[in-house]
C-alpha cells in the first residue's frame, strides 16, 4: 500500500494552515501562529476527557494532530470550560515571553482549522462532546 497522501503532504498542509491562521489573526509570523494554535489546543485539551481528546485529535490533519498531543500531561487536572476571556488568558500563558496571541485567538484558530479539516467528521465528533466543548469551536 502506498503512503497515504495526508502523510506525504503533511508538512505542506501544516504550513498552509499556519499561513491561514497567521492571516486570519492578523499576525506577522507563522511562528506566532504556531504558538497560538498550540495554546488554543492545550486550553481545549485540558477540558476534555482523555477519550474525547483522542477522538478530537483523530479528526485533525497529521501535523495538527501531533501538535494537539505534544507536551500532554495526562495526569493534569481537568478544567471546566470557563468564560472566553479566562480561556484566552490561559492561551497566552504558553511561552508567555514569546506569545503574541490576540484576544481573538480561539476564534481565529477555529476559523483556520475549519479550512483544513473534514467538516463532517469534525461535527460528528463534536456532537458527542459536552455542549461547552462543541461551543468552543463555534464561531
Amino acid at each position: 500500500m502506498p503512503v497515504p497522501a495526508e502523510y506525504q503532504r503533511a508538512s505542506d498542509n501544516f504550513y498552509e494552515y499556519l499561513v491561514d491562521t497567521r492571516n486570519i489573526a492578523g499576525l506577522w509570523s507563522t511562528h506566532v501562529a504556531y504558538t497560538m494554535t498550540q495554546g488554543v489546543f492545550q486550553v481545549f485539551r485540558r477540558r476534555l476527557s482523555t477519550e474525547n481528546a483522542i477522538a478530537f485529535a483523530n479528526v485533525l490533519p497529521v501535523c495538527l494532530r501531533a501538535l494537539f498531543v505534544t507536551d500532554w500531561n495526562i495526569h493534569e487536572s481537568k478544567k471546566p470550560f470557563g468564560d472566553y476571556a479566562e480561556m484566552i488568558q490561559e492561551v497566552k500563558l504558553l511561552r508567555e515571553e514569546h506569545n503574541f496571541s490576540p484576544d481573538t485567538a480561539i476564534r481565529d484558530v477555529a476559523i483556520a482549522l475549519r479550512k483544513h479539516i473534514n467538516e463532517k467528521a469534525f461535527q460528528k465528533v463534536l456532537s458527542t462532546f459536552p455542549k461547552e466543548a462543541a461551543d468552543f469551536w463555534n464561531v
